[in-house]
């Protein structure tokens, strides 16, 4: 429903818990006859939805992809078994499988009818450790409507002790260059503080690799543009995500940005991020 309120407000006309056999009316009925155009429609499907069928919805999106007047996709979200619970938990509703059952017993049966269809889709989004301003930047970087010059472009920062971020296309690895962790007076910072990044940028090999960076991920954008790539995420890990990957992800959205790129910067983990392990 997030996802849906996010296309919505972006000027979509969503629809949630569409019953397949009115999918074909509706988009008739917004068909733009009168001479107007007709508007983006946004159609939200699961098992909820009143004869579901996964080979129907499927077979649809196939019809559909082969109109010449359409540019139809197929978003597929997914989560997390373990939040995904923790979700239907903290909101009080009861799974639409089976309302009488364990939460995790639906889980597991809508995995099973549903997960197959992950692999017929335009775009898989991972929303376990989206917040929802996070999930709003990536839709709108892939379903935006207004005009678009070349691959809109995501750079965020992470922790590779609490995983590798699912929508990242490209990733790189600063765990080599120094790590403020160990400065007491740098420890409690982040990469965003100057003196951090005056301490990173300290490291012999810095310099280098920011060039190399530069070099390797310059020469691909117009190569995406060429492809019609409407977004690109680029993200820069560390050890907790904390330190050096922030510093690196801030440098490389202002080289960006100063390229005349339209650039969304965050960074996933520099909450709570930090530990005993040398996290930084």
């Amino acid at each position: 429903m997030t996802a849906l309120n996010v296309l919505e407000d972006m000027g979509y006309v969503a629809v949630d818990n569409m019953p397949l056999p009115l999918l074909g009316d509706l988009m008739r009925s917004t068909s733009g006859g009168s001479g107007s155009a007709a508007p983006p429609l946004a159609f939200g499907v699961d098992t909820r939805t009143y004869g579901f069928d996964p080979q129907e919805l499927v077979r649809r999106a196939r019809k559909l992809r082969l109109r010449t007047d359409l540019d139809a996709k197929l978003l597929f979200l997914e989560c997390d078994t373990e939040i995904l619970q923790r979700r239907y938990t903290e909101s009080r509703r009861p799974h639409p499988l089976a309302p009488d059952r364990p939460v995790m017993d639906s889980i597991v049966e809508e995995r099973r009818q549903i997960g197959w269809m992950r692999d017929f889709a335009d775009l898989v989004v991972d929303t376990s450790s989206l917040s929802p301003h996070a999930l709003k930047q990536l839709l709108a970087g892939h379903f935006g409507l207004g005009p678009q010059a070349g691959t809109r472009l995501a750079v965020m920062s992470f922790s590779f002790r609490r995983g590798l971020p699912r929508e990242a296309d490209l990733v790189f690895d600063a765990r080599f260059l120094k790590n403020p962790h160990y400065e007491p007076a740098l420890k409690p910072l982040t990469g965003r503080d100057p003196s951090v990044a005056a301490y990173v940028a300290t490291d012999p090999d810095y310099k280098s690799f920011v060039e190399h960076l530069q070099g390797l991920i310059g020469p691909l954008l117009p190569r995406f543009d060429a492809e019609g790539k409407s977004y690109l995420t680029i993200a820069i890990g560390c050890t907790g995500g904390r330190h050096r990957s922030v510093a690196l992800a801030e440098v490389l959205a202002h080289w960006l940005r100063g390229a005349g790129r339209s650039v969304t910067l965050s960074h996933r983990d520099v909450e709570g991020a930090g530990g005993p392990d040398g996290a930084g």
